[in-house]
């Protein structure tokens, strides 16, 4: 996947906890309506998929596989192609308006846009849904059809896979780089748009009063994401809730019973709203 090297919106803030090396926090992401949910799982088995595929283990590549049937699974929905067309020209014609502005570098302005001229380009003359070329791969279907059975996939069931297994390294990986490339204009631009969301969103250090927090949301801005990066060494676990409307968040800890308690204490984290 490529990166995009121009940030619309910088996510650096002195003092924030998202810049400093000397704590460590764990930063969740929660989304605030249907398709950034479907971005976002998407995005999380493209990179598994990704880090599975450059292993050698023939186990490490039956996962890549289960990974890629889940990755089609979830691109299943018949407009998610055309939403993500959509944002990309959307994206393209909100940075055009940044053309003029002294504070804005042109060239990288333009490489901006030109990647997502690239990512509408290639995901546009893709047919069909997300990996709907593989469904014509009669071997790879015996597979799916039998990876959600518990032990489904084991040699007397699946002889020609098995085989598959005992293949090289780097011959599963030829295959496998063959199968996924069906899917890079999909990761590519689900890729862009998501750190172009993410960059719009400025952090804010808040309080979680007695664990609590809840905050409105101003109409007219579509919050579509909420980031919220909390010191890892406090071991607090946020239960997130939102809409357009309202974000509501409680600070929970897991206890020596193994269960979630709500943290009574006032706690500090940083939040960001993107758009």
């Amino acid at each position: 996947m490529r990166s995009v090297k121009f940030h619309i919106a910088s996510g650096y803030h002195p003092g924030s906890l998202w810049s400093t090396e000397k704590i460590s926090v764990i930063l969740y992401e929660y989304p605030i309506n249907e398709r950034i949910r479907t971005y976002l799982r998407l995005e999380h088995l493209f990179n598994r998929l990704t880090e599975l595929v450059s292993r050698e283990q023939a186990l490490d590549h039956h996962y890549a596989l289960t990974t890629l049937f889940e990755v089609m699974d979830v691109g299943a929905r018949a407009d998610l192609k055309s939403d993500v067309l959509k944002d990309l020209d959307k994206q393209k014609h909100m940075l055009d308006a940044y053309r003029g502005n002294p504070a804005i570098s042109e060239s990288a302005l333009d490489d901006v846009i030109s990647e997502l001229d690239r990512c509408f380009q290639t995901l546009n003359s893709l047919p069909g849904k997300a990996g709907q070329s593989l469904t014509e791969n009669d071997w790879l279907m015996s597979i799916r059809s039998r990876v959600g059975i518990p032990g489904g996939t084991c040699e007397f069931d699946l002889p020609a896979y098995y085989a598959w297994q005992h293949k090289t390294g780097v011959q599963r990986r030829n295959d496998l780089h063959c199968w996924t490339a069906t899917l890079t204009p999909f990761a590519d631009s689900i890729h862009v748009l998501l750190k172009l969301l993410r960059d719009s969103g400025a952090p804010q250090k808040v309080i979680a009063n007695g664990g609590q927090f809840q905050q409105n949301l101003p109409q007219g801005r579509p919050f579509q994401l909420l980031r919220l990066a909390l010191d890892s060494s406090l071991e607090l676990i946020p239960e997130i809730s939102g809409n357009r409307l309202m974000v509501s968040i409680r600070l929970m800890r897991q206890e020596d019973d193994d269960r979630l308690h709500p943290c009574s204490e006032d706690t500090a984290f940083e939040l960001a709203l993107c758009s």
